[in-house]
């Protein structure tokens, strides 16, 4: 896996980039994206790739190992461990959402915008990252 399209980060984000790491490669597990066996980019190639401190990837990696994310293997890569084989359900992939959404919502009813004006916008944004 080429370590400059693993993730992406949003330098911007009030959100730590090694929770932001955490999230996309749970997210790319459970979407089968990512499966058992698959090698991900060095903690040195994707710091380098992100312009990002080793530590934090280091972190982030080491969340995932303790989650069983991850596996570590001495002196190759680190890869997804063996029980993701497939896709999760969609039903769990969803919950992964939520907590997503819950905060989009909550920003909203704060800005008091109308609920068809937000949906809209999201099914716009859908539409726009799958061309």
């Amino acid at each position: 896996m080429e370590a400059a399209h693993f993730v992406q980060i949003n330098t911007g984000s009030p959100e730590p980039i090694y929770r932001q790491l955490i999230e996309q490669v749970r997210r790319r597990i459970a979407a089968g994206q990512l499966s058992a066996g698959d090698a991900i980019p060095s903690v040195r190639e994707l710091a380098q790739a992100l312009a990002v401190h080793p530590m934090t990837i280091s972190k982030a990696y080491s969340m995932l190992e303790m989650e069983g994310l991850l596996e570590r293997r001495r002196g190759l890569s680190m890869v997804v461990a063996a029980r993701h084989r497939r896709a999760q359900p969609p039903a769990s992939r969803i919950e992964l959402l939520r907590p997503t959404l819950q905060k989009a919502a909550d920003e909203a009813r704060q800005l008091e915008l109308p609920a068809a004006e937000v949906i809209a916008l999201f099914t716009q944004l859908l539409a726009e990252s799958q061309a």
